[in-house]
């Protein structure tokens, strides 16, 4: 059973950075995809970032892709969310998950798509 755990969350000010963690037990991390996403309140849960087994290749959403990258430590089976210049906008619940399917590759950025969740990390940007 693979699980998942996110840590980092935090309350911050407007234009703090800010790194999120999550740590994946019980698989074979190395060969999986990983995505990050997060959902504000009354919101439905939206992707942030995905990278591929390697870390070689990370996929950013429009709204976070000057203002974040995903990286993954295979040998300590993490995977970190870094923030920068944080907006009230990004106040949500994080999440990371794990994309089992196609080898490792990122593939996809649909939420039904992903195999497995954390129960995710409380962001809230204060202005």
């Amino acid at each position: 059973q693979v699980q998942l755990v996110e840590s980092g969350g935090r309350l911050v000010q407007t234009g703090d950075s800010l790194r999120l963690s999550c740590v994946v037990s019980g698989g074979t991390f190395g060969s999986y995809a990983m995505a990050w996403f997060r959902q504000a309140p009354g919101y439905e849960r939206e992707f942030v970032a995905g990278i591929g087994w390697s870390g070689e290749h990370t996929y950013y959403a429009d709204s976070m892709k000057d203002r974040c990258t995903i990286s993954r430590d295979n040998a300590w089976n993490e995977v970190y969310l870094q923030m920068i210049s944080l907006k009230p906008e990004d106040t949500a619940t994080y999440y990371c998950a794990t994309l089992r399917r196609d080898n490792g590759v990122f593939t996809t950025r649909r939420v039904d798509a992903m195999d497995d969740w954390g129960k995710g990390t409380l962001v809230i940007v204060s202005s």
